[in-house]
């Protein structure tokens, strides 16, 4: 892959960041695209060219279009998604002859797995453990599982950052639930024990990354801003069963949970990059596995990872609710800045003009901070509006 050209798409993420990093550093050339004006990968001295393009969960045929063009015109060799777009993308392929390769399954099994239900049913398929996990398409369904709302989690089969999951609710608080086959719920037993993350890379379904962590902050109920690695062999059995039975080639992530005794649960699927990408940081080696079909590449920064802009947002104010300032403060102190690297610091200052962007959507939109961040490129089944 030496002297190849890379497409990296989601440039707002930091994950996006790291892994142009790495690919430049392995002596590649890295284009980066993405839907917002200023992305923090895009200051990177990493990056080659960053191209804005349209918004793909509004604007397809266009985003479709864009990113053929750009494909074509920067003679663009492998596309490596790191968000939601990821889905979109599939589409792409799946609809045009594209010259370059994208490095995600095909969007059937893309699909299959961020479907919160379906992967249940997939793992479940591959002789792999799995909480009991029932679909509900309407008020019936719902009304099946009422009794047994203390033991149970209520979640959208399409939903990311842990968004409107109901946690043991009462039954009263199902009521402002309303699925139906357009926005499926699922109820899952709520599963105690040890929340463990994974992010892995897979080439035809042999295991080529894997870092397994823990999140010790997060933004609100949902994703990490603050981790720690962390070593697991059962959970690294059922991941490499996983990609193995499926033929994965591409980034997945987990979210597993080790009960008392030891056995690993899945809890749901990401079929894309996040936080434990960040303990990678040899560039010959982590290129060499994942695009030259070299030996496993094993986690290389043994220091707690965060981003402190994003500690200060929502780990500063959790502190304080819970009286452990003390707590936060020893966090901040020993992590590593993830958005650190040698010899590229715009990026990190570049973070102040992201969040005024993502903060003039979210103040447009009437939502959260953590929605409009993705709003643009989520993806919520084949029947989202």
């Amino acid at each position: 892959m030496q002297n190849s050209t890379v497409l990296i798409t989601g440039a707002r993420a930091p994950v996006a960041l790291h892994l142009a990093r790495l690919l430049h550093a392995a002596g590649l050339r890295v284009v980066l695209a993405d839907s917002p004006a200023h992305p923090i990968a895009a200051a990177s001295t990493a990056c080659a060219a960053y191209f804005r393009l349209p918004p793909a969960r509004f604007a397809g045929h266009a985003y479709g279009e864009a990113v053929e063009a750009l494909v074509r015109s920067e003679g663009i060799d492998l596309v490596i998604p790191t968000c939601e777009e990821i889905f979109y993308l599939s589409q792409v392929w799946r609809d045009r002859a594209m010259p370059a390769r994208l490095f995600a399954p095909d969007m059937a099994l893309l699909a299959q797995v961020h479907d919160k239900h379906a992967f249940m049913r997939l793992a479940e398929s591959l002789g792999l453990a799995v909480p009991e996990t029932a679909l509900l398409q309407s008020r019936d369904d719902l009304r099946a599982v009422r009794g047994q709302s203390r033991e149970l989690v209520f979640k959208p089969v399409w939903s990311r950052f842990a968004s409107h999951v109901l946690l043991r609710p009462s039954p009263e608080k199902l009521d402002a639930i309303d699925p139906s086959p357009a926005i499926p719920w699922v109820a899952q037993r709520f599963v105690d024990g040890d929340e463990i993350s994974a992010y892995a890379v897979a080439v035809k379904g042999d295991l080529k990354a894997l870092g397994l962590y823990r999140s010790l902050y997060r933004a609100g109920k949902g994703a990490g801003i603050c981790f720690e690695l962390v070593a697991d062999p059962v959970a690294r059995d059922f991941i490499e069963s996983f990609v193995a039975g499926t033929g994965w080639t591409g980034q997945i992530s987990f979210d597993l949970t080790r009960e008392q005794g030891g056995r690993i649960l899945p809890l749901e699927c990401n079929p894309r990059a996040t936080s434990g990408l960040h303990f990678f940081r040899d560039p010959q080696r982590f290129a060499k596995a994942v695009l030259a079909d070299g030996d496993e590449v094993m986690p290389d920064v043994e220091v707690p990872q965060t981003v402190r802009l994003a500690m200060w947002i929502y780990g500063f104010p959790v502190a304080l609710r819970s009286q452990e300032i003390g707590r936060f403060n020893k966090a901040m102190r020993e992590a590593g800045e993830l958005l650190d690297w040698p010899g590229d610091p715009a990026p990190k200052r570049a973070q102040w003009r992201a969040l005024a962007e993502i903060a003039g959507t979210a103040l447009r939109q009437r939502i959260s901070l953590q929605a409009a961040s993705t709003r643009d490129i989520e993806w919520n089944g084949p029947l989202q509006d």
